[in-house]
């Protein structure tokens, strides 16, 4: 048998029996032959370098489209753009140098590249950066905001940047090898990276300085660079650092002399709006009447007003901080705020959130609630979907939440802040209520780019709409307490937003960089009759200084001089309604 085996193969193939004959093989694919490729044993170095130079492709198109845009003609910006392709691929390996280990790095690649598709899609859409303040803002999300993100847009923006190395990633076979061997490897490739980094940066010294000076935030489009750090910054650097003190302002607070004798105690409050734009209120020139209840009732609107920052995290604890945006961003320390120096003069204060985010610090040591929080059924129903309610609802059993306060503060004046959902985007269409959606059609989808124009302009009305409608009810509540306190109510909102000019959408671009859009904000005021009266404010003064140029800087001493609370931190010539007092009140203040 052995024998025939071996003169049976020792036959030439011509003479061979049809039977024995080996089938050829196929022709391989395209698809067999990049999976082949793919699965060739390779070490984890060039695994890094390959999806460095992928991830410098396929997840970038932002800054390379800002960088044409920037550039003007293609002589102009095609070697800006290719050094900047340079910096980007070896910033890249640099970072992902220090993974290139085993096959266990390959669950950690892939979130790299998922981390990168997901932020690419949010830069495309809404023209987003990933600074350490959006960064923030993300990690701060809740379920129902992120929610509103979520679209069939983002799954195909990611999905087509992951596919390839996911798959690739999959099918790659590392090289093993001792570990010293490895890390010195690893050493070599972030020397030789960082060489040509700085080399290249050097050599084209003249063009880049200026670039990256004039335009900070190129910085902040190099994914996933950016949010790696701007991750980095939010989470690991704070523990590094020193612990914030919390430094106290309210030594020295007392009640003026307009408490001394009372016939009834001030009810002052204070309404923290959301996203709202000033050029877009009826009462600022906008072509649409947007705020048709405000104006029915003769409120005071302040036309030139900006605000601390473009974002809640940014705007909120800075318009209550007693620094100004310049000393409040630059602190290293936490202060104490508005809401302390209110609370420490003896009133009785009260924060009441609309928003799932919360007040961001401010309100931590005054008595506060969510609007929502044990809600009954039939309200629910009626003003929230899911986790999200209308700003209504904070109207709702508003005189028992008082009557909580304790008696002998609520005997000296109250103070309630209403933190609103507002027109908080993409979805501007969940802002309003169905009976004020006046300009149709609107935007009813989270993914802006599919609305026209004026789609998107008539959600974000309809949401302006509805606040006017919430303000006009709660100065109506107010009105209804004239007898048994001196009302007032001033609004303010935290932001602005941009609604497609330049191709951007939202909010939350570095300041220095964000159109007027996002930092031009409504201020409005109304006085009930008693409090004129208390104040001995002259209307007539506060009409004429409604164009004057004010910031979030001077909230703080408005409603100091408003309440009359004497403490050092307050500002005479911050507070905008201090020339409109009688000199009587003035010297109280």
């Amino acid at each position: 048998m052995f024998g025939l085996r071996a003169h049976s193969a020792s036959l030439s193939p011509g003479l061979a029996a049809p039977g024995c004959a080996e089938d050829p093989q196929p022709a391989p694919t395209p698809w067999r032959a990049l999976g082949d490729w793919f699965a060739r044993p390779r070490s984890a170095r060039s695994v890094v370098i390959g999806l460095s130079l992928y991830l410098a492709v396929a997840a970038n198109w932002p800054l390379w489209n800002e960088l044409a845009r920037i550039g003007g003609a293609p002589s102009v910006y095609l070697p800006v753009t290719g050094l900047m392709f340079l910096l980007l691929v070896c910033g890249l390996v640099a970072m992902l140098s220090f993974t290139a280990w085993t096959r266990w790095m390959k669950p950690l690649w892939f979130v790299v590249v998922m981390l990168a598709a997901v932020v690419q899609h949010y830069m495309l859409t809404y023209h987003a950066v990933m600074d350490p303040t959006m960064m923030t803002n993300a990690l701060q999300t809740d379920a129902s905001e992120v929610q509103d993100l979520l679209s069939w847009r983002l799954l195909f923006n990611v999905l087509w940047v992951v596919a390839l190395p996911a798959w690739g990633l999959w099918l790659v076979r590392l090289v093993p090898a001792p570990p010293l061997s490895q890390l010195w490897r690893n050493l070599v490739l972030l020397t030789i990276v960082a060489a040509v980094a700085g080399a290249a940066a050097f050599a084209m010294n003249r063009q880049l300085a200026p670039l990256m000076r004039n335009n900070v935030h190129l910085r902040y489009m190099m994914n996933p660079l950016a949010s790696i750090y701007s991750t980095t910054a939010v989470v690991v650097k704070p523990m590094l650092g020193h612990g914030r003190r919390l430094i106290p302002v309210t030594g020295g607070t007392v009640l003026g002399a307009s408490y001394a004798n009372q016939a009834r105690p001030p009810l002052f409050v204070l309404v923290v709006g959301k996203t709202a734009r000033a050029d877009h209120f009826g009462l600022n020139g906008y072509a649409r009447n947007t705020t048709p209840e405000l104006a029915a009732r003769h409120v005071l609107s302040f036309r030139d007003v900006r605000s601390c920052g473009t974002n809640t995290l940014a705007s909120v604890p800075c318009m209550f901080s007693p620094l100004s945006k310049e000393a409040f961003e630059a602190r290293e320390d936490d202060f104490e705020n508005l809401m302390d120096v209110l609370q420490a003069s003896g009133l009785a204060v009260f924060w009441l959130d609309n928003q799932a985010g919360g007040c961001k610090g401010v309100c931590d040591r005054v008595p506060h609630a969510s609007a929502f929080d044990q809600l009954d059924p039939a309200l629910r129903s009626a003003l929230c979907e899911a986790d999200e309610c209308l700003d209504e609802v904070m109207l709702r059993g508003l005189d028992e939440r008082i009557a909580a306060l304790p008696a002998e503060r609520r005997r000296k004046g109250i103070v309630l802040v209403m933190h609103q959902m507002g027109s908080n985007g993409p979805a501007y269409y969940k802002r309003s209520s169905a009976d004020l959606k006046h300009f149709k059609p609107e935007c009813r989808t989270n993914a802006l780019a599919e609305c026209t124009h004026s789609e998107l302009i008539n959600g974000y009305d309809n949401s302006i709409a509805y606040t006017d409608r919430f303000l006009g009810k709660t100065i109506d509540w107010l009105e209804g307490k004239s007898g048994t306190f001196d009302p007032s109510l001033l609004y303010v909102s935290d932001h602005g937003e941009s609604l497609g000019e330049y191709g951007l959408f939202l909010h939350g671009l570095p300041y220095g960089f964000a159109p007027d859009v996002q930092k031009r904000v409504p201020m409005v005021a109304w006085f009930g009759d008693g409090m004129i009266e208390r104040d001995k404010l002259s209307r007539a003064c506060m009409e004429s200084g409604l164009d004057k140029p004010l910031t979030h800087d001077n909230l703080y001493h408005i409603v100091l001089g408003l309440l009359d609370v004497r403490t050092p931190t307050y500002l005479p010539s911050l507070d905008a309604l201090a020339g409109c007092r009688s000199p009587a009140a003035a010297a109280s203040g």
